[in-house]
């Protein structure tokens, strides 16, 4: 396990921005939201507290380049919501749990945090479907012996018209071609497949 820890001013070089449209929208927030957004600023921060990697071995292994707010705020193909499409809807493939109620208890924590994180979207739920529902490709890791699914064959399910995503998430293992042994998610521009992990890290 490893703690992730950055600077003050290392965070404020990353969320700080300059852009006209964003300065104006801080402006326009009262000064408790000010004090709140200001708070991610701070190392020893309450409510944005460091990052905690479990898995430090995939992030050494796999480098991603930094990316900064404004970097993300201005990529062209950055997908923002539009009144006919504010709605995040959450698709279970298969049990998420030993027992309906585990299932029940994670499909609640992940709505309610896409209901914090992605705050003024609706979040609903549709019904679960089987594994065999899906119709997708699948394999036998030679690994681990775990029953693997294509996970871009998943984003062939139907997105109801008033969505802005479709989050899918299953506990059996995804791979996105032949060539991988496995990945824990894949988004397309209209859904996100991710595979759960039943711990008490409750990461997808």
């Amino acid at each position: 396990m490893q703690i992730v820890r950055h600077s003050e001013q290392t965070l404020k070089t990353a969320l700080i921005s300059k852009n006209p449209v964003l300065v104006s929208q801080y402006e326009k927030l009262d000064a408790g939201e000010q004090r709140l957004m200001n708070e991610a600023f701070q190392p020893a921060s309450d409510l944005f507290g460091p990052i905690t990697l479990h898995s430090p071995d995939w992030i050494t292994s796999h480098p991603e380049a930094p990316q900064v707010f404004e970097q993300f705020f201005s990529d062209p193909y950055r997908k923002t919501p539009s009144p006919d499409k504010r709605s995040i809807y959450i698709q279970a493939i298969g049990s998420l749990g030993n027992t309906r109620i585990i299932s029940e208890e994670y499909i609640k924590w992940l709505m309610g945090y896409c209901k914090a994180y992605f705050y003024g979207l609706r979040v609903k739920l549709l019904e679960p479907v089987p594994v065999s529902a899906t119709r997708c490709s699948f394999t036998v890791n030679e690994n681990t012996q775990n029953l693997q699914i294509h996970a871009g064959e998943l984003h062939n399910f139907k997105k109801p018209e008033n969505a802005f995503c479709v989050v899918e998430i299953t506990m059996i293992d995804l791979y996105p071609r032949d060539s991988w042994n496995f990945v824990s998610g894949q988004a397309s521009d209209r859904c996100f497949t991710g595979q759960g992990k039943v711990d008490s890290r409750k990461r997808f």
